[in-house]
């Protein structure tokens, strides 16, 4: 943080160009460059120019490398290849690897060896130096929003909205990764010694309420309603609005709420159903009123629809009219993913630039059915856990009708969307002699896509974030390629936060006081998206299994989006078995255990039939690896440098 507050503190007056990434750099600009104050802030074009640059600042997850990795929970490992990974590094215990200086290539996007907040290189943000960097920008506009003088009221709420809501949400990704930090609210002068305290995690969370509430008082609900959003009418989907704001305002609170925040880093997972109920009700409320607004038909947004005539093919229904797929991703089309279902993201407008390194990092790249690159997987731990059956109830469950001997089978709807399992046709198109017996993934124990390097470690691959269409013979990454965005928030992800909020205080029929549906409601909404039975009457009765009902759909619906790290962390469960293990599903066919003479399979069987309904024999879980996690792992390391400044910016517990 030394050379981040350096920048932060001495760099920052406006410049147009917004090209700042230093003070050096600023000060190496001739003075007649400069924009003055006065012009700078003095109305909605020139003070919009300035807040802009934060949006750009938003790193990209799935796009911040050529193989990335944003994702960190139990929920997949990856090839056995990448051993310097973020997550590979973490499956270790070596948080310090968030660090870019302790990265061997620069593929987090917590932190970048090199940012420039005003490039459109999608390689040169990062959240750990932009996030400071806003921070400061946040604070110097709203000291200069007196200057905004040739202005409306509108223009002038609209300026004030987003700088709120940047101030507080910049500390709030901050927060979930290292706890109670400096809340900053005003501009820190560069020539006076920092004393500023790290904050507890709920003293934080106050202060961006504050800043969140501000926002969803001065904000529209959708700027192609207001007079100054008509000049970019239709294009302002990614512009700060009220309910953005309100669903931030939630999640900061439920945040707080949460057993993490409310008791402290401890292992044994003893306080994993202990919340804040003050925190949680007020929670429940910001959501509440989000949905209130959402579900009278008063906003933009909407649940993407769960409607396919093809849903290994991701082909929607010819009576849809959106497609949850098109919530992650975009093949051949223009535009950005996210349909009326993502709430919040940033830029991404490079599509091409999904087809040079992303979407090549989901399935298997033995004799280049997808071109190398490191493989994303899901683990068996996780699918075992999430993806319960279609009648409602998890595949642990007495009554679920899970059979060990048809383990594909009558599987949540998500399941088959989501995971790519054995005999499903991963190449649609033509192949040559010698790799047509890929067509079918071999995904048993012995099958031709089981290799620790070049297939799948745990018996899955998936396709949730990138069709499987993205492969060397469908040519799904060729040109135009197909456009992979993660959004930060989605309105999905509300009803699950609404539903912990009230599950927290008064279980299943717990509820906001300005929204009608209780918590089991809430969850029951997403299950009728996708056509699943509701949560089973023996959950109901009782708050704490309710509760693990309420993590389990979160898990199931939100999968591999990146927030189960935060999840199991917030939850007291990161250090905690099951959710510390890596597994392996073991099988052998028994449909399509033809071989041909020369011992590979000949798939005949998949051919005909849906894979969903293939018989096994042997099903099992091999443990690939043990997390060995203790109570310092709840929050990431700070930087050396930065906790040697001043003796009131200290570390976190353990490191």
């Amino acid at each position: 943080m030394k050379k981040i507050y350096k920048n932060i503190l001495c760099g920052g007056l406006l410049l147009f160009a917004l090209g700042l990434t230093s003070c050096e750099s600023y000060l190496d600009k001739s003075a007649d460059s400069t924009v003055s104050d006065t012009e700078a802030y003095k109305n909605f074009t020139n003070f919009q120019g300035f807040v802009e640059e934060m949006y750009n600042c938003i790193p990209d997850k799935l796009k911040n490398y050529w193989n990335t990795s944003w994702n960190w929970g139990d929920d997949e490992v990856m090839d056995s290849e990448s051993s310097w990974r973020t997550l590979n590094q973490f499956d270790q215990g070596n948080f310090w690897a968030w660090q870019a200086e302790h990265q061997s290539q620069p593929e987090n996007w917590l932190d970048k060896s090199s940012t420039n907040p005003s490039s459109t290189d999608k390689f040169s943000h990062a959240l750990w130096p932009h996030a400071w960097y806003c921070i400061r920008k946040c604070n110097l506009g709203l000291a200069n929003l007196d200057k905004m003088t040739d202005a409306t009221d509108e223009e002038k709420n609209l300026i004030a909205g987003q700088l709120y809501f940047f101030r507080a949400w910049w500390h709030f990704e901050l927060m979930e990764w290292f706890g109670g930090l400096p809340y900053i609210t005003k501009v820190l002068p560069g020539d006076q010694k920092l004393t500023l305290p790290r904050l507890t995690y709920q003293q934080c969370a106050d202060s961006a309420a504050i800043d969140f509430q501000k926002a969803v008082d001065l904000l529209p609900i959708n700027w192609d309603n207001t007079t100054i959003g008509k000049a970019t009418m239709g294009k302002n989907a990614l512009r700060i609005n009220k309910i953005m704001a309100l669903g931030y305002l939630g999640k900061n609170y439920l945040w707080a709420g949460s057993p993490l925040m409310k008791n402290g880093a401890q292992t044994g997972g003893a306080n994993t159903y202990t919340y804040d109920q003050t925190y949680c009700k007020k929670a429940a409320d910001a959501f509440g009123q989000l949905l209130s607004l959402v579900e009278s038909g008063q906003t933009q947004y909407a649940l993407a629809e769960f409607n396919y005539k093809d849903i290994y093919n991701h082909k929607k229904s010819d009576d849809a009219t959106t497609c949850f797929s098109d919530i992650f991703s975009k093949s051949g089309q223009s535009g950005m993913p996210g349909t009326c279902e993502a709430i919040f993201c940033g830029p991404s407008t490079d599509a091409w630039g999904s087809s040079w390194g992303s979407n090549k990092t989901f399935g298997p790249t033995v004799a280049g059915v997808v071109d190398p690159g490191a493989t994303h997987m899901p683990t068996a731990n996780y699918i075992n856990y999430a993806y319960g059956m279609a009648n409602g109830l998890p595949i642990t469950d007495p009554d679920s009708g899970f059979d060990p001997t048809h383990p594909f089978k009558n599987r949540d709807p998500r399941f088959y969307h989501d995971i790519v399992f054995d005999g499903f046709k991963y190449v649609n198109g033509t192949m040559t002699d010698k790799t047509e017996y890929l067509r079918y993934c071999g995904l048993n124990s012995d099958g031709t896509m089981r290799d620790a390097k070049t297939g799948s470690r745990t018996g899955y691959f998936y396709q949730k974030l990138c069709p499987h269409i993205c492969n060397h013979f469908d040519g799904g990454y060729d040109w135009p390629g197909t456009h992979l965005y993660l959004p930060y928030m989605r309105l999905a992800d509300i009803y699950l936060m609404y539903a912990e909020a009230c599950a927290a205080t008064d279980g299943a029929t717990g509820k906001s006081t300005n929204f009608s549906k209780t918590a089991e409601d809430a969850i029951n909404t997403l299950r009728d998206r996708v056509g699943e039975a509701h949560v089973n009457a023996k959950f109901e009765g009782n708050k704490q299994k309710f509760m693990d009902e309420v993590r389990r759909e979160r898990a199931v619906e939100l999968s591999f989006e990146g927030f189960r790290f935060n999840d199991l962390q917030r939850w007291l469960l990161l250090t905690e078995a099951p959710y510390t293990v890596k597994t392996s599903q073991e099988f052998n066919r028994v449909s399509g255990s033809e071989k041909d003479a020369n011992g590979v399979y000949t798939n005949n069987w998949y051919k005909n039939n849906d894979p969903r309904n293939a018989e096994v024999s042997g099903l099992t879980e091999n443990t690939i690896l043990t997390r060995k996690f203790s109570a310092k792992h709840y929050w990431l390391p700070l930087k050396v440098n930065d906790t040697s400044m001043y003796p009131e910016f200290g570390q976190n517990y353990g490191w």
